[in-house]
């Protein structure tokens, strides 16, 4: 029943990655990007732990976790970049 489970999660998963990258693509404005580019990241974190799940390993728990650290710096580095134009002051 995991197997299952996870196969429907994997699916759910990647077509929402599919929409975000339709997202990024189609979207009218620079913050609806960054909306889509942030959702896109949460989206690869759960595929990895889902992904460790079905292994049963606890590697990529960890790769999750320096991913979600890395989106989202990198989303408040953007973030602050279009709210005044510079990251470091």
């Amino acid at each position: 029943m995991i197997e299952l489970a996870l196969s429907f999660a994997f699916s759910c998963f990647g077509v929402a990655l599919l929409f975000n990258l339709w997202r990024i693509v189609s979207a009218p404005g620079v913050p609806d990007r960054v909306l889509a580019l942030d959702t896109m990241v949460i989206n690869m974190i759960a595929l990895l732990v889902l992904y460790g799940i079905r292994q049963g390993t606890g590697v990529n728990f960890e790769a999750a976790l320096l991913f979600a650290m890395t989106g989202f710096v990198s989303t408040v580095a953007y973030c602050k970049f279009m709210l005044r134009g510079y990251i470091i002051e």
